[in-house]
């Protein structure tokens, strides 16, 4: 049996293990980061990260402070230009998973990353979406991790920065992005996935102690959940140590 954890662990431990070794994946800066490079000291050591300051293979020793944080250019197996990691890497859709984070999501997995309230007056202005459009447009799928809450889990976006299946079936082929787009939403209370038909996220796992009235209540539209709810798997004592072991570097 494994020991305590947070439900943050919880979550960077559920998607860390959404890799496998040798996956090329795309990293965004804070859990993203935390669960790729759990991903690569446990059980996927041969994972490919790339950050989108155009390091490819990096293998920091710690968790990076930013996607400019030096180590990741002294420890990859390569440095690009970041026209050539959009147009060559990205864009032909040469990246399997990429990992990205969202201030708020919708029932379709689209992402806010911009502002909170009206755009012209925001109550919140956000960084802003980066690279995460062209990233989610191309990427062979996308992974979103996120805090589970219903300032997070809304009804409509304050703004849309980043589509994830628009407004439904055939939202993505319409708009000519080549990949799949948002195949799971990983919080700290569960997984969602995207319905195969409707492309409406689903709940179809729940973290141990958390269950489907917690996630209904934390989200901001009628939740769907699964017909087979599942329950994740607690983080094991390896996972937790290497963790750990990261967060404390």
């Amino acid at each position: 049996m494994s020991e305590a954890y947070t439900s943050d662990e919880m979550m960077a431990v559920a998607a860390a293990r959404r890799l496998h070794d040798g996956t090329v994946c795309f990293v965004g800066i804070g859990l993203p980061s935390l669960a790729a490079n759990l991903a690569r000291a446990t059980h996927a050591p041969g994972c490919v990260l790339v950050y989108e300051s155009g390091t490819i293979g990096a293998k920091p020793s710690e968790l990076p402070l930013s996607i400019g944080d030096g180590e990741l250019a002294e420890t990859a197996d390569a440095v690009v230009s970041v026209p050539e990691m959009f147009n060559y890497w990205i864009g032909p859709g040469r990246v399997e998973v990429a990992f990205l984070g969202a201030a708020q999501i919708d029932r379709h997995a689209n992402l806010n990353t911009t502002v909170i309230g009206d755009y012209e007056h925001p109550k919140t202005r956000l960084p802003g979406a980066g690279g995460a459009p062209e990233i989610a447009a191309s990427c062979k799928q996308t992974i979103v991790v996120a805090p589970h809450t219903t300032r997070t889990f809304v009804e409509k976006l304050d703004f849309c920065s980043t589509v994830g299946h628009g407004d439904g079936p055939g939202a993505r082929e319409r708009l000519g992005f080549r990949g799949a787009g948002p195949t799971a939403v990983i919080t700290d209370l569960g997984v969602l996935e995207p319905d195969p038909e409707t492309k409406e996220l689903v709940l179809t796992h729940v973290h141990p102690g958390a269950d489907a009235a917690q996630a209904r209540e934390a989200t901001g539209w009628e939740l769907r959940v699964a017909d087979e709810l599942g329950t994740t798997e607690p983080p094991s004592e390896e996972e937790l140590a290497a963790l750990r072991e990261l967060l404390s570097r």
